[in-house]
């Protein structure tokens, strides 16, 4: 089944086409191939805080090539129709390339069995299976973020008609009640989602969760939010480790 249109929540700023841009475009669409652009075919959305200001949260649409096994770049938009905004972009590595870096380059990165494990993140039009499929696949890998354009939220706006200020590094929600309820609300109806659900299929993979880096940067920022089995920190594993 295909995925539900999602429209961007505002229209940039400008003025409408004009005749030498059409003829343009046609001009392009009949000689030219946008290849870099053809194997972003992987689409998933979910919902980004940012990480300095968690307050400001908002939908993401990923449209994602997948390099190889450890490796998925995607192009962020704040819709998945022809007029949606580009916003961002988003690497996700493997928990792998994530050992790799050096401690300092870490806090770019979020952790993303969260998002898996509570249903927030889906692949809207697939099947069940192939869904779940790409679920196990991202278990315990990590997104290093940048929103470059804030276009609001479709359920309250609040966006900003052109890309202004600096781009933001963003965050991932990693314990229920981080996400404003009402954000969540308004894109379960418009893309007629059953995340209770979707969430309740994916209990299998808690198994398969490591403790991840990041899960509690922004730990105290969100008074009642409370933690989902298979989502720890890498730090407090290691305190109760400890402990033990």
């Amino acid at each position: 089944m295909r995925a539900k249109d999602r429209p961007s929540p505002l229209q940039p700023a400008g003025e409408g086409k004009g005749l030498w841009l059409a003829t343009l475009e046609q001009g392009a669409n009949l000689l030219q191939e946008p290849a870099p652009l053809a194997k972003f075919d992987v689409y998933v959305v979910g919902f980004h805080p940012a990480k300095d200001d968690p307050s400001m949260q908002m939908e993401a649409h990923h449209f994602c090539r997948v390099v190889n096994d450890d490796f998925i770049q995607a192009a962020l938009f704040d819709g998945n129709t022809e007029t949606a905004n580009l916003i961002g972009i988003e690497y996700i590595i493997s928990e792998r390339l994530f050992e790799t870096l050096p401690a300092e380059e870490r806090a770019y990165w979020h952790p993303h069995n969260f998002e898996i494990l509570s249903g927030q993140l889906v692949a809207p039009g697939l099947p069940a299976v192939a869904e779940k499929a790409l679920m196990k696949r991202l278990m315990n890998s990590y997104g290093k973020t940048w929103h470059t354009w804030h276009t609001g939220r479709h359920d309250a706006g609040g966006g900003h008609t052109l890309p202004l200020g600096d781009p933001m590094l963003m965050w991932s929600f990693n314990r229920d009640g981080e996400c404003d309820p009402a954000l969540e609300q308004d894109r379960e109806a418009a893309m007629d989602l059953d995340t209770p659900r979707t969430r309740e299929q994916r209990q299998d993979l808690v198994e398969q969760a490591h403790p991840q880096h990041g899960v509690d940067a922004l730990a105290g920022r969100f008074p009642g939010a409370t933690p989902v089995p298979g989502v720890v920190d890498v730090g407090a594993a290691g305190s109760a480790g400890a402990a033990g």
